[in-house]
């Protein structure tokens, strides 16, 4: 347990948290209460429609994760905090244009980010500690059932928009989000009282597999972003033509979004693409082998779907591909790989091109 705080001092503290956020790189920090009862019944409604797919995991937790108490007991307050990640001249739109290409999430073109962050936050926490004289403090990036967004948009940080990301009015929605969750009573910041998308549809008429079933609703089965990272099995015929050169994660809701135009780019240089990925083809990634992807996606998010995938999803993009000799030799170099899985999606592929 911390030592008792006076109201000021609880006040200089925040205050203080936040200048210590800044010095460590984040681009943001915001304080929330716990209040997720109108966001775990989202929640609910969201799991039993089945939009979660194969991600059991959603509902494994229960109330944990809108209910921050229960998964740290004594937690009264989270600290969130916001970290920009968008390279300068990544040039998604070109890319997408260039069906010969992979197109790769932005996010995903660096270091992975669970590391950097986690590391940070465990530093801020430490600080907070020492000058609260104790306390309670667990940091998360992407590792515990968290609604990091929700949690965000509580802590004044921007608003759940139509594409269920997280818009921040000044900075869009490139960035990533961590907390830290606390027992300190600190000063919570307070929500927008306002979402600001207006009459706006342009991220809910852009997604490729029209993923979306109405504003704020994501049906996670038909995104390319679950298609690609979270589901492991075969990905759904209908949906394959749909994806494009799209082979991990899918950007397009955020690239169509007017509020982007004020994002920031990253001043993080383990963010910035690493081997070419930004622009690389697909005939060339398509032919690595296992230990060639272990090699180029060592600490990178990439490298979480395994080669197997990393394949699967590659076929796919290359049967949507032009019929060029690369890709027909590309795919045909695949036909017998040992994976059940690859070797069905190769077959689509090479069909898709009359083979």
């Amino acid at each position: 347990m911390s030592r008792q705080l006076s109201t000021e001092q609880q006040a200089t503290l925040a205050t203080q948290i936040r200048t210590w956020a800044r010095e460590l790189g984040f681009s943001q920090l915001g304080i929330a209460d716990i209040e997720l009862a109108q966001h775990e019944a989202y929640l609910q409604k969201w799991l039993d429609a089945g939009y979660h797919g194969s991600m059991d995991y959603m509902e494994r937790h229960g109330t944990k994760r809108s209910r921050p108490e229960e998964l740290v007991p004594g937690t009264c307050r989270v600290i969130s905090v916001r970290l920009d990640y968008l390279a300068d001249d990544t040039r998604p739109l070109e890319v997408l244009a260039s069906p010969a290409k992979a197109y790769i999430s932005r996010y995903a073109l660096g270091r992975d980010y669970h590391k950097l962050i986690r590391k940070r936050l465990a530093t801020l926490a430490a600080r907070i500690e020492t000058q609260a004289g104790g306390g309670q403090y667990r940091a998360f990036v992407d590792s515990a059932p968290v609604l990091e967004r929700a949690i965000a948009e509580r802590a004044g940080m921007g608003w759940i928009a139509k594409n269920t990301m997280l818009i921040n009015a000044d900075a869009g929605s490139w960035f990533f989000l961590g907390e830290i969750y606390t027992d300190l009573p600190l000063p919570a910041d307070t929500p927008q009282a306002t979402k600001h998308c207006g009459t706006c549809t342009a991220c809910l008429d852009i997604c490729p597999t029209d993923a979306f079933t109405g504003p704020f609703q994501l049906d996670a089965r038909k995104c390319i972003s679950y298609l690609t990272i979270e589901h492991k099995g075969s990905i759904d015929v209908a949906l394959r033509p749909l994806m494009g050169n799209r082979v991990f994660g899918c950007d397009d809701c955020q690239l169509a979004c007017p509020w982007n135009k004020f994002a920031r780019s990253t001043g993080e240089g383990d963010f910035q693409p690493r081997h070419g990925l930004a622009d690389a083809g697909l005939a060339e990634l398509f032919g690595w082998d296992e230990a060639t992807y272990l090699a180029r996606t060592e600490g990178s998010a990439i490298r979480r779907i395994g080669h197997e995938r990393w394949l699967r999803n590659l076929a796919v993009a290359l049967g949507n591909a032009p019929g060029s000799v690369a890709v027909i030799s590309a795919l045909q170099a695949r036909r017998d790989f040992p994976s059940e899985l690859v070797r069905e999606h190769v077959a689509w592929a090479l069909a898709q091109h009359g083979l």
